[in-house]
């Protein structure tokens, strides 16, 4: 059978789809690297909120904005890579730092159209940064801060209490059922870390008011 001549020889056609694909992979290389500036960067900035250096949270948190919204930019004519995973990892990270940072200040928090990032994104980094409460609660405990850990402690129970509420498939919510079942088991730890100490707090006080109301004044029991 004689072989009909292709309008459009076969080696260009794939030669077009390959410059297509060398522009995908140039994005995908850039958003990589972007995403992995984002994550190390909120990362530092969680740190720096553990440390109240509010100086250094600031400054890292505006390195991961940058280096977020560069990503963004570079996928959005790839739609297929801007859904890999590795953006919505960033967007959440970063979600996470802000949100951390927002619960410890106790100011309002911010929602994903005010931090241009998905929902999905938003809600795990929620979930997450409700988990990372722990660690500031208990810092603030060791430092005879009860008022303040009893504060965050009710921050990550009302943040566990209205995810709950989010019920839809793990399709949609990026595996929120997860995030929320691992803030539940750190919820559970840190009630009993924080019951504990106010009791011993509370005997210690009220051992120490009984001492003083046993002695005289100027401790001679005489």
């Amino acid at each position: 059978m004689e072989r009909s001549p292709l309008a459009l020889p076969v080696g260009d056609l794939v030669g077009q789809v390959g410059q297509e694909l060398a522009k995908a992979n140039a994005a995908r290389e850039t958003a990589l690297a972007a995403c992995r500036a984002v994550i190390r960067a909120c990362g530092s900035a969680i740190r720096a909120v553990h440390r109240l250096d509010s100086q250094s949270y600031d400054t890292k948190l505006a390195e991961a904005e940058a280096a977020l919204r560069q990503a963004q930019l570079t996928t959005r004519e790839f739609p297929s890579i801007a859904h890999a995973g590795f953006l919505h990892d960033a967007e959440k990270e970063y979600a996470e730092a802000v949100l951390t940072g927002a619960l410890v200040d106790s100011t309002t928090l911010p929602g994903p159209s005010d931090m241009h990032v998905g929902i999905p994104a938003w809600l795990n980094g929620l979930a997450e940064a409700a988990s990372e409460l722990r660690r500031h609660l208990l810092d603030r405990l060791r430092n005879d801060q009860s008022d303040v850990a009893e504060m965050l402690f009710v921050a990550m129970q009302d943040v566990y209490e209205a995810l709950l509420g989010v019920d839809y498939p793990d399709a949609l919510t990026a595996g929120l059922r997860r995030s929320t079942d691992a803030l539940r088991a750190v919820l559970e730890r840190t009630r009993s870390d924080l019951t504990t100490t106010v009791i011993q707090l509370r005997l210690q006080r009220a051992l120490e008011k009984g001492q003083g109301e046993v002695l005289p004044h100027g401790g001679d029991s005489r």
